[in-house]
C-alpha cells in the first residue's frame, strides 16, 4: 500500500506517467498497475486517463491529501527507528530564498557538530517554490519570509528581521549620506532580483508606498550576479542588512540604510505542519530556535547596527 501511495504522489506531482515512474525507479507499466490496484482497493477512480495523464478526479484529490499524510508518517516512523538504533543520521534537504542563503551555514554548521552522521542538501529557490517543495515532501525544511505572503499550514521558527540598505559605490549619488529614502533611490541605475522573488516584490511594494516605480537596469535570480555588478561601481542595489553584514562591503562600496519607511520583514525556518516531526526535522527546529536567540542577542544588548529582532 505504501509503495502504491508513493506512486500516486509522484504521478500527481509529475503529471506524467513516464516521469513519475522514473522518479519512483520503476517501469511505467509497474507504476500504472500499482495505481490501478490502489483504485481497486479504494473502490474509486483516482486518475483521469486518456492518451495521457489528464488530472486527478475529485476523489483522487482527497486521496492525495491522505496519501501525503500516510507516507509522511511512514517516513517519520522509519527515521525514528533508525535514530533509536544509530542516533541521528541521514540527509536534510533545505530550500532557502536567495537573500537567506548566506546565513544557512549558521544553522547547518552547529547542527552537524552535534550530529556528525547528518549531511545536507541546500537549494536556492523562490518563496513559492519553497512551499511547493515542502508540500510535496521534496525538502525537509525551508527558509523564507514569514509575514509578507500566506504560508499555509506550516510550523515556523522566526529567525531574524530583514531590513534594507542601498548598496552603492563611493562617488555615486547619495553615497555620502547616512540614510536615504525609498523615493530617492528610484532615480538610481539599480540591479535587483527578478520579480518571481518575494524580496523583489517586497522592494516594489515599498517603492510603490513611496509613490515611485522602478525599472531596474538589470535583473537576476542570482545574488552573485548582483554582487559582481555592484562591485563595478556603475550599479546600485537594494539588499537586506543581514546579507550585507555577512558578505561585508568595504571601500569603495557603501551600505546605507533606507528609511521612510524603515521597513522590516521576518525570515524564518518552515517545516510541514505535522506531529510528530521526523527526528531530523525536530532537531533542526530546535537548532533554529537556538539560532534565533543568537540573532536576538545583539538587539538585547542595544546594538542598533544589527537591526535584527
Amino acid at each position: 500500500m505504501i509503495d502504491k501511495l508513493e506512486f500516486f504522489i509522484a504521478l500527481a506531482k509529475e503529471e506524467h506517467f513516464g516521469r513519475a515512474a522514473e522518479v519512483c525507479g520503476v517501469t511505467q507499466p509497474t507504476l500504472s498497475a500499482g495505481i490501478k490496484q490502489l483504485e481497486g482497493q479504494l473502490g474509486v477512480m483516482l486518475v483521469l486517463r486518456g492518451s495521457r495523464f489528464q488530472g486527478l478526479t475529485p476523489e483522487g484529490k482527497q486521496v492525495l491529501v491522505w496519501a501525503r499524510r500516510i507516507v509522511g508518517d511512514t517516513r517519520t516512523m522509519r527515521e525514528e527507528m533508525r535514530a533509536a538504533r544509530h542516533g541521528l543520521s541521514g540527509r536534510i534537504r533545505i530550500a532557502a530564498i536567495p537573500t537567506a542563503l548566506a546565513m544557512v551555514a549558521r544553522l547547518t554548521t552547529p547542527f552537524r557538530e552535534k550530529h556528525p552522521g547528518v549531511t545536507f542538501s541546500v537549494l536556492s529557490r523562490t518563496s513559492i517554490e519553497v512551499l511547493s517543495l515542502l508540500g510535496n515532501f521534496d525538502i525537509d525544511a525551508g527558509i523564507t519570509y514569514l509575514d509578507n505572503e500566506p504560508l499555509g499550514r506550516v510550523t515556523s521558527v522566526p529567525l531574524y528581521d530583514e531590513r534594507y540598505q542601498l548598496i552603492t559605490a563611493i562617488g555615486n549619488p547619495y553615497s555620502d549620506r547616512d540614510k536615504v529614502t525609498w523615493a530617492e533611490i528610484s532615480h538610481l541605475p539599480l540591479c535587483l532580483l527578478t520579480p518571481d522573488m518575494q524580496n523583489r516584490r517586497i522592494i516594489d511594494q515599498h517603492l510603490a508606498e513611496a509613490g515611485v516605480e522602478v525599472r531596474p537596469t538589470l535583473e537576476s535570480n542570482s545574488m552573485i550576479v548582483l554582487f559582481s555588478h555592484i562591485r563595478t561601481g556603475k550599479w546600485s542595489s537594494i539588499m537586506p542588512l543581514n546579507l550585507t553584514e555577512t558578505f561585508g562591503f568595504s571601500e569603495p562600496i557603501r551600505a546605507i540604510p533606507i528609511v521612510e519607511p524603515d521597513a522590516s520583514h521576518t525570515v524564518g525556518l518552515v517545516a510541514a505542519l505535522r506531529e510528530p516531526h521526523t527526528p531530523l526535522v525536530s532537531a533542526l527546529l530546535d537548532e533554529a530556535m537556538a539560532l534565533a536567540d543568537d540573532f536576538r542577542a545583539p538587539a538585547r544588548l542595544g546594538n542598533a547596527g544589527a537591526g535584527i529582532r
